[in-house]
C-alpha cells in the first residue's frame, strides 16, 4: 500500500483576524474622541405657582452626524412639578447646551411631549432632548447644561442651572471643511475718509483751474479795452 499524503487547507483564520481588526480600527476611527460625565444639576425653576428647585443628573452623549454631531440630553431624575394632571402630550420640554472651549456657542436641543399622563403634584420626568451641532472651529469642546423650559397647558416653566455644573460631554471635534476659512477681502469701492479727501481734491483742483481761466479772461479782457482807448 503506497502512503498517500493528506492535503489540508488551512483555515483562514489570519485573514478573519485582519479583516476584524479592520473593521474595528475604521469604527475607532470615526467616532467621536469623547469624555462623559453624569453632572448632577440643580435646577432654580420659576413656575406658575412659585419658585421650585429639584436635583436631576444629566447625561450628554454625541454621536458623528456628518460633518457634525448629533446630541443627546439625557435627565436621570424628574424636576419641577404640577400641581394637577398633565394629560398624555400636554408637556413639551426644550432646553440649551452651552459649549465652551475651541468655540462658545448656544446649542438647542427639543424632544418629544410626555408619551404618558403625569400625576398632580409628581416631579415631570423629561424625555431625552436632542440637537445637532456642527463645529466651526477644530479642538476641544465641553458641553454643559444650560436652561431648561417647560411649556405645559398654556403656562410656561423656567429653569436655570443654579450650582454652577461642570460640563457633562468633553468632545475632540473637526472643523468642516472650509469652515474655518476667513471671508474674501471686499472688493466694492471704498468710500472711507481716503476717497473723500481725494473727491475734496479733485473738488478743489477744478475750482482752482476755474478761477485761474476766469482771471485770465478777466486779464485778456481788460487788455483789450485798453486798446480801444483814444
Amino acid at each position: 500500500m503506497s502512503n498517500r499524503k493528506r492535503s489540508t487547507t488551512p483555515a483562514p483564520v489570519p485573514a478573519l483576524l485582519c479583516a476584524l481588526a479592520g473593521s474595528a480600527a475604521a469604527l475607532l476611527a470615526t467616532a467621536p474622541a469623547a469624555h462623559a460625565d453624569v453632572v448632577d444639576v440643580a435646577y432654580d425653576c420659576q413656575t406658575p405657582i412659585g419658585d421650585k428647585s429639584a436635583v436631576s443628573p444629566i447625561d450628554v452623549k454625541a454621536v458623528a452626524d456628518g460633518d457634525g454631531y448629533k446630541l443627546t440630553m439625557s435627565f436621570q431624575k424628574g424636576v419641577s412639578s404640577s400641581p394637577i394632571e398633565l394629560g398624555k402630550g400636554a408637556m413639551n420640554p426644550s432646553a440649551v447646551l452651552q459649549a465652551d472651549g475651541a468655540e462658545k456657542v448656544s446649542v438647542p436641543v427639543t424632544g418629544p411631549a410626555n408619551s404618558e399622563a403625569v400625576p398632580a403634584d409628581t416631579p415631570i420626568k423629561i424625555s431625552d432632548l436632542s440637537g445637532s451641532y456642527t463645529p466651526k472651529k477644530s479642538g476641544k469642546v465641553t458641553f454643559t447644561a444650560g436652561v431648561l423650559t417647560i411649556k405645559a397647558m398654556g403656562t410656561t416653566t423656567t429653569c436655570t442651572p443654579g450650582n454652577s455644573p461642570g460640563p457633562s460631554l468633553e468632545l475632540d471635534v473637526t472643523a468642516a471643511a472650509g469652515a474655518e476659512q476667513e471671508p474674501a477681502p471686499d472688493t466694492l469701492p471704498q468710500t472711507g475718509p481716503a476717497d473723500s479727501a481725494l473727491a475734496l481734491g479733485t473738488l478743489g483742483a477744478t475750482v482752482l483751474l476755474s478761477g485761474a481761466a476766469g482771471v485770465l479772461w478777466l486779464t485778456r479782457r481788460g487788455q483789450g479795452v485798453q486798446r480801444t482807448r483814444p
